[in-house]
C-alpha cells in the first residue's frame, strides 16, 4: 500500500487511491450519494477500492469522450472529492451500483492508468481553513438558511431534518457544501463551488445561486396559483351557471343560451339565403346548441353565423335605368370622354331591354389622374346602385380574394365578399381598382382567383373559403381599372372588355379647372367667387408651367395652392376684396415654372428632327441627334435607349445604305466613319418602335448633308424595305406637337382611322401628311436652303414658342406669336 494519510480520525487515508469520473454530478463533503458505474475500466476501479481501504477519487468529467470510447485521465478535472464507498451492489445486467459519501476535497496528480487497467492518482488532501465568528459570517450564514426555507414555502421538497441539521450548523463551509447539494445547478456552477477552497467566497457564490433558485421557484409557484385560480373560476361558474339552468326551468324560463340559439335560427330565415346556405347555417347552429359556452369553438361557429347573416343574399337595389337621367349624371360629373360615356350609356340600354343579361365587365385602362375611379362612381349615381371599390394594387396572397378556411385561427372571408357585406346589397357597382399592379408569391396568385369572380358564365357560383357554400355574383357590376395593360395576365384580360381612357387635351384640361377643380378647391379652402378668381390665361399657364401629366390631379394640387395662399393673406386681414390671378401674376403664387416639357428643336440643322413619342404622362416631341465622325464605322447610341429603339436604328441605317445609290450619297459611306445617333434627356429611359421614321429622317439629313425643317414633326415605325407602319398613342402625340407650336406632323397612312376617331379640337390647326413609305416622306422633311438662309448660317424662319407667361396671359383662341 502506498504511503498513508491521517484526516480527522481517518488514520489510514492512501496518497493513491482510484479515480471513478462522474458524468453530470459533483460529490461534496458531507454528502451521501448512490449512483451507477459502468464500463470495464471502472469497475475495475470499484474492485480496487472494495479490495483495499474502500476509498475513492470521485471527479467530474470536463469533457465526454467519444462513444466507442471510456473516460480517460485527459478527460476529468482534478480537484474532486475523497469519498468512502460504502455499499456496493453488482446488477446482471452489468455495471456496479454504488452508495458513496463524500469526506474531503483533494486535488489529484499524476493521474494514469494502471497496470490493472483502471484510473489512479496521487491525491492531496484540501485543509477546510477555520473562519473566525463574525457578524459577518453570522449574516451570511442566516441568510442562506432562509433562502432554503423560502424555497420550502414555494414548494421545493426537503426533510424536515435536513432544516433543523443546517439551523444548527455553526461551520460555513460545510453549510455551503451542504445547500449546493440541493440546489439544481448547472455542471459548471457545481464544479466551481467545489473548487473554490476560500470558505467565505464560496458561500457568497451559494448565496447567489440560491436567490436565483428562489427567485425561479416564486414565479413558478405564482404561474401555478393563477392556473388553479383560473380552474376553479371556471368550475364555479360552470356550478352556477348548471344551478341557473334549475332555477330557471323550475320558474319556467328560457335558458339564454337557448334563446340565443332560436334567434339565430329566426335570423337565418329572415336573411333569405338560398337552400344550400341555409343548410349549412342551420348546422352550425345545431353544433352550437349541443356546445358549451365558453368552449373555444363556440365563438368561431357564432362568427361564422353572424357573416351569413350579414351578407346581402336576396337583398338588391332596384336599378334606375333612365338614360336621359344617365347621360346627365355623368356629363355633370366628368367633362369630355364622349366614347367611354356612349358606352356605358349602350350598357344600361341593353339592361333596360333585357334585365336578365349578363353584362360585360368593363377594364378603365388611362394614365393616372383621367378620372377612371371616378367614373365608377358616377355608373353608380347614375344607376342609383351602391358602391363599393377594392384596390388590388400590390396584393399578393389568393386569400385576399377568396378568403380563408375556417380552420385558421382569426379566419376570415376575402375582400369581395367583404365588399357586398358593407355595400349591403347585391348588385354594387364593384370597382376593382389597380388591377395591372397584382402580384403573386408562395400564398397564391391572387390574379388567378380573379378569373371566376370577372367570368358572368362562372360568378353566379362564386365560393369563398370561409363561407363555403356558392354566392350568387351575376348580378353585381363589376368594373375595373388599370394604367397599362402588358401586365395583366392574358386570360385575365380575356374576361374583360377594355375601354382605353386617353389623357386630357390642353382645352379640355382649363374646361375641367373652370368647371370642377377651381371651384372644388376655392370652397375647400375656405373662399367663394367673391375673394378670388382664376382667369383662362392663368390656368393654362398651371397646365404648361407646372404640370406633367395626362390628367388633372397635379393641376387640381396646383390651383389648390394657389387658394391656400389667397386664403392665408386673407387670414391676415389683408385689404384687398378680391385676388385676381393670371398668366402676368402667377409666379407669385407658384414660384418659377418646374415642369416644362421638353424643347423641341427650332433651327433647320443637318441631323436633328423633331419626332413624337408617348409616355404615361402623355405625349412628347422627342428631339433626335446624329453626327458624323471618324471612327470604325460602328453605330452608337446613347439616351437611355431601349432594345426596340435599338433595333429600330439599326433597321433605319440598313435602310438608308440600301439607298444610298439611288439618292446619291453613296461616297458619304466609309470605313473609318462612326455614326452617333442622341436622344437628349440622357437619365430617362425610352422604348418603341415608332421612332424609325425620325431615326431614319436624321440619317438621310446626316448623309444627303440636308437640313431638316424645325416646323415638321414626324412618327411612324419602318420596315427594311421602307415601310412606314402604325403607331400607337397618335392623339397624345398631336397634342405634344401642337403644344410645341409644330403645326406640320407625317403621320403612318395607316393610322387615318385613328384621326377619323379624334374630335376637332384635338387636330384644329394641324397639317396632318399620311405616309405609307420613306419615299413619300422625303418630299416634305428637308428645309429650302435660300441664299438669304445661307448668309445667316442656314437658319430657317421657323415658328417660335412665346414663354409660358405670355401664352398663358392670352385668351386660348389666340395663337402664339411668330
Amino acid at each position: 500500500m502506498s504511503e498513508q494519510l491521517v484526516k480527522d480520525g481517518f488514520k489510514e487515508i492512501p496518497s493513491t487511491m482510484p479515480v471513478i469520473p462522474l458524468s453530470g454530478t459533483v460529490i461534496y463533503p458531507f454528502m451521501v450519494v448512490p449512483f451507477f458505474v459502468q464500463g470495464a475500466r471502472n469497475e475495475k476501479a470499484i474492485d480496487a477500492a472494495m479490495n483495499g481501504d474502500h476509498f475513492i477519487f470521485a471527479a467530474a468529467l470536463k469533457e465526454q469522450p467519444p462513444d466507442d470510447e471510456e473516460p480517460g485521465p485527459q478527460h476529468i478535472h482534478t480537484v474532486g472529492a475523497v469519498a468512502s464507498v460504502l455499499r456496493m451492489m453488482r446488477v446482471p445486467t452489468g455495471g456496479i451500483k454504488i452508495m458513496v459519501q463524500g469526506l474531503f476535497r483533494g486535488v489529484a496528480d499524476k493521474i494514469q492508468i494502471t497496470e490493472n487497467e483502471f484510473i489512479s492518482a496521487d491525491i492531496q488532501l484540501i485543509d477546510e481553513p477555520e473562519v473566525p465568528e463574525s457578524q459577518e459570517v453570522r449574516a451570511l450564514m442566516r441568510t442562506v438558511t432562509e433562502l432554503v426555507e423560502r424555497s420550502v414555502q414555494f414548494g421545493k421538497t426537503l426533510p424536515p431534518e435536513f432544516l433543523a441539521m443546517i439551523k444548527n450548523l455553526k461551520e460555513p463551509g460545510r453549510l455551503a457544501d451542504l445547500v449546493a447539494s440541493t440546489i439544481d445547478l448547472e455542471p459548471g456552477d457545481a464544479q466551481t463551488i467545489l473548487e473554490q477552497f476560500d470558505t467565505m467566497k464560496r458561500l457568497e457564490f451559494v448565496n447567489r445561486l440560491l436567490t436565483n433558485e428562489v427567485q425561479i421557484l416564486e414565479i413558478q409557484n405564482k404561474i401555478k396559483t393563477n392556473v388553479q385560480s383560473e380552474i376553479e373560476d371556471s368550475q364555479k361558474k360552470y356550478f352556477l351557471r348548471e344551478q341557473m339552468k334549475a332555477i330557471q326551468k323550475e320558474l319556467g324560463q328560457k335558458d339564454p343560451q337557448d334563446s340565443e340559439v332560436e334567434e339565430l335560427r329566426r335570423a337565418v330565415k329572415e336573411a333569405a339565403m338560398p337552400e344550400e346556405a341555409r343548410k349549412q347555417a342551420m348546422t352550425e347552429i345545431d353544433r352550437l346548441s349541443r356546445m358549451h359556452p365558453d368552449a373555444a369553438e363556440s365563438n368561431v361557429i357564432r362568427t361564422y353565423i353572424d357573416w351569413m347573416i350579414s351578407l346581402p343574399w336576396n337583398k338588391p337595389t332596384k336599378d334606375r335605368l333612365d338614360l336621359d337621367l344617365a347621360r346627365e349624371t355623368l356629363d355633370n360629373d366628368h367633362f369630355g370622354l364622349e366614347k367611354v360615356k356612349d358606352r356605358i350609356i349602350q350598357t344600361l340600354a341593353v339592361r333596360k331591354l333585357n334585365p336578365s343579361s349578363k353584362g360585360p365587365i368593363l377594364c378603365f385602362v388611362g394614365p393616372p389622374g383621367v378620372g377612371k375611379t371616378s367614373l365608377g362612381q358616377s355608373i353608380a349615381r347614375a344607376l342609383d346602385r351602391k358602391f363599393f371599390r377594392l384596390s388590388v394594387g400590390g396584393v399578393r396572397d389568393e386569400a385576399e380574394i377568396r378568403g380563408h378556411r375556417r380552420t385558421y385561427v382569426g379566419a376570415l372571408p376575402g375582400r369581395i365578399i367583404n365588399g357586398l357585406k358593407i355595400a349591403g346589397s347585391n348588385n354594387p357597382v364593384f370597382m376593382i381598382d389597380e388591377i395591372d399592379k397584382i402580384g403573386s408569391d408562395y400564398r397564391g396568385d391572387p390574379s388567378s382567383a380573379l378569373l371566376e369572380v370577372l367570368d358572368p358564365e362562372q360568378n353566379s357560383t362564386f365560393a369563398d373559403h370561409y363561407i363555403d357554400v356558392p354566392f350568387d355574383l351575376s348580378n353585381v357590376m363589376f368594373i375595373t381599372t388599370a394604367n397599362v395593360l402588358d401586365t395583366i395576365p392574358g386570360p385575365l384580360l380575356d374576361r374583360m372588355e377594355v375601354i382605353q381612357i386617353p389623357g386630357y387635351t390642353e382645352d379640355e384640361k382649363v374646361a375641367i379647372a373652370q368647371r370642377y377643380l377651381v371651384p372644388r378647391r376655392t370652397k375647400a379652402s375656405g373662399l367663394d367667387k367673391a375673394r378670388i378668381s382664376l382667369s383662362t390665361g392663368a390656368i393654362r399657364g398651371i397646365i404648361r408651367g407646372y404640370t406633367r401629366e395626362a390628367g388633372v390631379r397635379n393641376l387640381e394640387r396646383e390651383i389648390g395652392t394657389v387658394c391656400r395662399k389667397v386664403a392665408t393673406r386673407v387670414a391676415r386681414g389683408t385689404r384687398i376684396k378680391k385676388f385676381g390671378i393670371n398668366g402676368s401674376n402667377l409666379g407669385e403664387y407658384l414660384g418659377a415654372p418646374s415642369a416644362g416639357y421638353s424643347p423641341a428643336c427650332r433651327r433647320a440643322q443637318i441631323g436633328v428632327v423633331n419626332g413624337l413619342a408617348w409616355t404615361p404622362t402623355g405625349g412628347e416631341v422627342l428631339v433626335i441627334e446624329a453626327i458624323l465622325m471618324e471612327g470604325k464605322r460602328n453605330l452608337i447610341l446613347t439616351g437611355q435607349l431601349g432594345d426596340v429603339m435599338k433595333e429600330s436604328a439599326q433597321a433605319a441605317l440598313s435602310y438608308v445604305r440600301s439607298r444610298a445609290k439611288n439618292l446619291g450619297f453613296v461616297e458619304t459611306f466609309d470605313d473609318k466613319k462612326d455614326i452617333h445617333i442622341h436622344v437628349p434627356a440622357g437619365a430617362t429611359p425610352k422604348d418603341g418602335p415608332s421612332a424609325g421614321v425620325a431615326m431614319t429622317s436624321v440619317l438621310l439629313s446626316l448623309f444627303m448633308k440636308k437640313p431638316i425643317r424645325c416646323d415638321i414633326a414626324m412618327t411612324g415605325e419602318i420596315s427594311l424595305r421602307g415601310a412606314v407602319l402604325p403607331i400607337g398613342g397618335l392623339k397624345q402625340k398631336l397634342l405634344a406637337a401642337r403644344r410645341e407650336g409644330i403645326m406640320t406632323v407625317l403621320v403612318p397612312a395607316a393610322n387615318k382611322n385613328d384621326i377619323a376617331d379624334l374630335g376637332k379640337n384635338d387636330i384644329k390647326g394641324l397639317n396632318i401628311i399620311f405616309i405609307s413609305t420613306i419615299d413619300d416622306m422625303l418630299p416634305h422633311i428637308f428645309a429650302e436652303r435660300t441664299s438669304k438662309a445661307r448668309k445667316r448660317n442656314d437658319k430657317i424662319p421657323s415658328m417660335k414658342k412665346p414663354p409660358v407667361r405670355n401664352i398663358a396671359a392670352k385668351p386660348a383662341r389666340q395663337k402664339p406669336k411668330r
